[in-house]
């Protein structure tokens, strides 16, 4: 069964003199606009961050990372932070989610390596400098992030170290911004 619509609205009707039609010639960085080009890149890392998703998941599979998380809400009380009369979600036993810990640092790291992929594809398709330094600013974040996963979660034995592994994400989130903003100032 043929969609001659469908097939002429995605390799368009422009044959070449060898019978080949134009798909080919939308291939090449150069003939794509610039937004079919950031359409390229969006798609490809949405489909690397499932990818990275189900890797984790299949890494895990002998434990049940699904059970992993639901034990891990139903862990969770209200711990005072150390030095503040506050008192903020945390595990009761940090040490018995380490499973989970351990993913996260994968996610991370995961995440890490899809935003250097995206980084490469970026400059080689020369985007603007605003979607490199969103991109660079990620690569700060979600590797500062893998960092502070295994530093804090995973080898944490108090649950002080969770409010500082906490405290360690918001600050990434200024770094994130700082990297992006230096990037943006750069270029000027």
């Amino acid at each position: 069964m043929q969609f001659p619509i469908l097939t002429k609205h995605i390799f368009g009707d422009a044959p070449y003199s060898n019978g080949e039609n134009s798909l080919i010639k939308r291939i090449n960085p150069q003939s794509l606009t610039d937004k079919r080009k950031e359409s390229l890149v969006t798609a490809l890392s949405v489909g690397a961050v499932f990818i990275v998703l189900a890797a984790i998941y299949f890494v895990n599979l002998p434990n049940s990372l699904f059970d992993a998380i639901i034990k891990f809400f139903n862990s969770l009380i209200l711990a005072q932070v150390p030095g503040t009369s506050f008192s903020l979600p945390a595990p009761a036993v940090p040490t018995v989610h380490i499973l989970l810990y351990n993913s996260a640092f994968e996610f991370c790291i995961g995440l890490g390596i899809i935003e250097i992929a995206l980084l490469t594809v970026r400059i080689m398709l020369h985007s603007p400098i605003s979607k490199k330094a969103e991109t660079i600013g990620n690569l700060v974040f979600w590797l500062g992030a893998s960092f502070l996963a295994i530093t804090y979660l995973v080898n944490m034995t108090i649950i002080s170290e969770w409010f500082v592994f906490w405290a360690g994400i918001i600050l990434l989130g200024g770094f994130s911004l700082v990297a992006r903003a230096f990037i943006l100032l750069a270029k000027r």
